[in-house]
C-alpha cells in the first residue's frame, strides 16, 4: 500500500505540473505553424533557469515524430557565455489549443500555456507555466511598442502575477 500511494503521488506531482494556474485558459485556434520560428523574450518572471540571461530567446520548430523543439538561448552577464537549452514539446490536448506541455530534463514535463496571442501576425504572446510563478512577454521582435507591454502588465495584474517582481530583458549585438 505505501507504495501505491507513492506512486500516485509521483503521478499526481507529474500530472500538476503539466495543468493550469487558476483562471488560466488557453488560447483556442492556436496555429502552430503560424507560432513556429524564433520569439524574443521581452518581460519574465525571475527565476533559477534564467539567472543572469540577457537577449533570450526561443525557437520552436517541427521534429520529425510531430513533436516540437524548443531551442532557447540566452547570454549569461556573469560568465559571458551564451547558454543553451534544448527541449521537446507536445500538446496537452489538441493542436489547436495553446496548451503544451515542455520537457528539458528526460521524462520530465512543465506546462506551457499561450493564454494570450496576438492572432492576426502572431507578433507576441503571453505565456504561463502550471503555477503563476513562470511569467513571459515573448515577441517576435527584441523590442515591442510600450502599449503592448501596458497590456501585458494589466492583464496578468488581473491574475494576481507579481508584475512589481518583472524583469524587462535586454538585448544587444553580442556575438
Amino acid at each position: 500500500m505505501k507504495h501505491l500511494t507513492l506512486l500516485f503521488s509521483f503521478i499526481t506531482l507529474l500530472t500538476a505540473c503539466t495543468g493550469l494556474p487558476t483562471n488560466i485558459k488557453p488560447v483556442s485556434n492556436f496555429e502552430l505553424d503560424q507560432y513556429k520560428g524564433k520569439w524574443y523574450e521581452i518581460a519574465r518572471l525571475n527565476h533559477s533557469f534564467e539567472k543572469d540571461l540577457t537577449n533570450v530567446t526561443a525557437t520552436y520548430s517541427l521534429n520529425s515524430d510531430g513533436s516540437i523543439k524548443v531551442i532557447n538561448r540566452g547570454y549569461n552577464t556573469q560568465d559571458n557565455q551564451w547558454q543553451q537549452a534544448n527541449g521537446t514539446a507536445k500538446f496537452v490536448s489538441s493542436p489547436n489549443e495553446g496548451h503544451l506541455k515542455v520537457s528539458f530534463f528526460g521524462p520530465f514535463y512543465g506546462s506551457y500555456v499561450v493564454f494570450k496571442l496576438d492572432k492576426e501576425d502572431y507578433q507576441y504572446a503571453y505565456v504561463t507555466s502550471y503555477n503563476k510563478e513562470y511569467l513571459w512577454l515573448l515577441a517576435r521582435t527584441p523590442t515591442v511598442e510600450q502599449s503592448i507591454i501596458d497590456d501585458f502588465v494589466q492583464t496578468v495584474q488581473q491574475y494576481d502575477y507579481a508584475v512589481e517582481q518583472l524583469i524587462y530583458v535586454q538585448h544587444n549585438d553580442i556575438q
